[in-house]
């Protein structure tokens, strides 16, 4: 017990308490984008270049393709479209997420 009445291992966990990581705003962001994302109608997994232009139109933009190199670096594809960005592992989507400014994609116009 100390001189407060406290003892050291109540002491010990009331510090813990007062440093322990709090969940972070980008966290909260990133969970209402990922609700946003499913109650959208987005390309999914596995869509066609071809599939998804009819689906979808043209995108607004398709970026220069990256990768190729070897065998671990397939060729990845980005087309962006107003509302959301899609990659593309050779012809095939692989994922499909809002186009909303955060992180690097701040000024999505400057990337090529």
């Amino acid at each position: 017990m100390t001189k407060f009445g406290i003892s050291l291992p109540m002491l010990v966990l009331l510090a813990a308490g007062a440093v322990a990581p709090q969940p972070a705003r980008a966290d909260n962001l990133l969970i209402n984008r990922v609700k946003q994302e499913q109650g959208m109608n987005l390309p999914t997994r596995g869509m066609s270049m071809e599939q998804v232009e009819q689906k979808f139109g043209a995108p607004k933009r398709k970026l220069s393709p990256r990768g190729g190199d070897t065998a671990k670096h397939p060729v990845i594809n980005r087309w962006d479209y107003s509302n959301f960005i899609v990659y593309f592992e050779h012809s095939h989507v692989i994922h499909a997420v809002l186009n909303t400014p955060a992180g690097n994609n701040k000024n999505p116009e400057s990337v090529n």
